[in-house]
């Protein structure tokens, strides 16, 4: 078997048996929790999916995973079982709505924080299987400033931070940012504006997170979007079917496609050597190394 180091080393060798694209890697957080983060997360996906991108979507918020409850199903294996080596990627890995692949997180998923050894090495040779099976490996992470969010931040490709207008989600989304920025000043971070009443409100909430980043931390924050609030959202969620597929014409949907558009325009600038699955796991084996 592999110890950590030999499996670091093999995930920095460049991936010459294969032409496939770069997966890009995106985590999705928030200062604290209740301001839609996974509801986002999901629809987001299905506005990809929707452009003709493929996606998969990773549950990885440890106590409070929920993406299989917002489509309404009820996988048979979920990433729970992959960390304790019960199941294998493709065990676990769920079809969805739109073309798209879910993995749920399932209960007991504290065990992805205390991660070491032969579970450690297991998770990476698993999640090594998804390179160029999706373009986009969309994680839903958990909310606040917790050990394990912090590890997915770190090593995703580009990170969304999600955060409502309230003020309370703003100095929360700016103590993350901020501790984010202390790990790693250039790491690609992105806001989106969630519940907003107005495109003014939410341009206005943007923009004063993005002045206190650049004053005090000396960090360009960029914004990908908005989503407006909509009561048809939380139809959706009670009928436990993505307001993207229940209400396709809403003004939360019609945003999800601005952000959708904003997303595939920014790839078109050029998508960074360091991207990708391999990059994203050898990110990862690192951290739990020195940790």
């Amino acid at each position: 078997m592999y110890d950590q180091a030999e499996r670091l080393r093999r995930l920095l060798q460049p991936d010459r048996s294969s032409l496939r694209p770069a997966t890009r890697v995106i985590t999705v957080t928030s200062g604290k929790g209740g301001v839609g983060k996974s509801n986002l997360s999901l629809n987001f996906a299905l506005g990809l999916a929707a452009a003709n991108k493929r996606v998969v979507v990773l549950d990885a918020d440890v106590g409070f995973a929920n993406i299989d409850v917002l489509l309404g199903r009820s996988p048979r294996h979920t990433l729970a079982d992959l960390v304790r080596q019960r199941a294998t990627i493709w065990d676990i890995l769920q079809a969805g709505p739109l073309g798209i692949h879910y993995i749920a997180g399932g209960s007991g998923l504290q065990d992805l924080i205390n991660l070491q050894g032969e579970q450690l090495n297991y998770l990476v040779d698993q999640l090594e299987g998804l390179q160029g099976f999706a373009d986009y490996l969309i994680i839903d992470t958990g909310a606040g400033l917790s050990e394990g969010t912090l590890r997915f931040i770190l090593s995703a490709d580009e990170v969304i931070v999600v955060s409502t207008p309230e003020p309370t989600a703003i100095t929360d989304a700016y103590a993350l940012i901020k501790l984010v920025a202390s790990q790693n000043a250039n790491k690609n971070i992105q806001l989106v504006i969630n519940r907003a009443v107005s495109p003014q409100e939410a341009r206005q909430t943007a923009e004063k997170l993005a002045l206190v980043a650049k004053r005090f931390l000396n960090l360009e924050l960029q914004t990908l979007g908005y989503v407006l609030d909509d009561p048809q959202v939380q139809k959706a969620v009670k009928e436990q079917v993505p307001f993207f597929i229940r209400y396709p014409h809403s003004t939360a949907s019609r945003c999800i496609e601005q952000l959708v558009n904003q997303q595939i325009k920014n790839g078109l600038a050029g998508v960074p050597a360091d991207s990708g699955i391999k990059s994203f796991l050898s990110r990862m084996v690192s951290i739990f190394r020195n940790r």
